[in-house]
């Protein structure tokens, strides 16, 4: 008999799913908030309505500029997971929530290594009233991370770059 799925693993693979839609030719993220067992909002990686996709374009800035993981974002051209899972949910619904959040290499299909919400992400998530954050690190196994954590720990106060 199959062994059922424990919930942040059931959560994560729905994550994981939405993942699939995005379109960064580096790292492809899935977010989904999660408030009382009800799924709140989705999110993945994307260009910002209207404009092309790195996809469609074929090439992604950063890459071509060989620009760090978790550095100069602004030459990016897309909206990341968590920004789009936050964009679509009232802030009623996230206060207290979980969002989780897959990663996946565009090249490899491996999960992101020690994957994290980036600066300006977490600043959003905390806005946002989100009390915790759960990472996917292999197919069974993740890491929570408590948004307190983001808020006792200012990255921005030592000039920390990426995550």
């Amino acid at each position: 008999m199959k062994k059922r799925v424990d919930k942040n693993n059931y959560y994560l693979d729905i994550a994981e799913s939405v993942s699939e839609r995005g379109t960064c030719l580096r790292r492809n993220f899935g977010a989904i908030i999660v408030n009382n067992d009800e799924i709140v909002s989705t999110g993945y990686v994307g260009a910002p309505r209207g404009r092309k996709n790195c996809c469609d374009l074929k090439f992604c800035m950063r890459e071509k500029l060989n620009v760090p993981r978790g550095e100069r974002y602004e030459l990016c051209r897309s909206v990341h997971a968590e920004q789009n899972a936050i964009i679509s949910a009232s802030r009623n619904e996230m206060i207290g929530a979980t969002i989780y959040l897959v990663g996946k290499d565009y090249k490899t299909g491996e999960f992101v290594p020690n994957a994290r919400p980036c600066a300006l992400c977490k600043r959003m998530i905390i806005n946002a009233g989100i009390k915790k954050v759960v990472v996917r690190d292999t197919k069974d196994q993740y890491t929570e991370i408590e948004v307190q954590d983001f808020i006792d720990n200012d990255e921005s106060l030592e000039g920390q770059k990426g995550y």
